[in-house]
């Protein structure tokens, strides 16, 4: 690890030590490490690089809008490789909250989260990736059984749904 020393004025500072105090950073080393990775992310997210990520993509869409579900529902089909898991919530007689957790090339997770987010009918969407190693055999196997359920009913089953 390697020591560094910069300056930086008093205001900047002051915003650091606020930045620390709101997220519970013990230390600035910490706060600086975590700050130049999200501004490196940020500086490179043009880049459309072949390096692996690790993402979630969440959107609220109209479940009326015609075919919506279906094509998001076949969009995540046809990039298996890339979606791993999808929750979905039903916020309320319309609208639906999708949070897919994608793995992949970032350039592919960026391409097939911004198509998501472009369909006609979804109202908000964000993508949030992470850097990761890709992943490297490491002499066993893993298996993994996923099962998909779809279920499209609105009726409210919490109490103080609005309608």
């Amino acid at each position: 690890m390697q020591r560094l020393t910069i300056t930086i004025d008093d205001d900047l500072l002051a915003e650091v030590d606020a930045f620390m105090a709101r997220r519970g950073y013990d230390n600035r080393s910490e706060a600086f490490r975590d700050l130049l990775r999200s501004g490196l992310e940020t500086a490179d997210g043009a880049a459309g690089d072949s390096r692996h990520c690790i993402a979630t993509l969440s959107y609220v869409y109209d479940h009326a809008a015609r075919e919506l579900p279906k094509r998001l529902t076949q969009e995540a089909h046809d990039h298996s490789g890339l979606a791993q898991a999808t929750l979905h919530v039903h916020i309320d007689q319309e609208s639906c909250l999708e949070v897919t957790v994608l793995k992949g090339e970032r350039r592919e997770v960026k391409a097939f989260a911004d198509h998501v987010i472009a369909e006609r009918g979804v109202r908000h969407g964000h993508v949030a990736l992470m850097p990761v190693e890709a992943a490297q055999d490491h002499g066993h196997a893993h298996s993994h059984s996923h099962s998909h359920s779809h279920s499209h009913s609105h009726s409210p089953t919490t109490k103080g749904v609005k309608k």
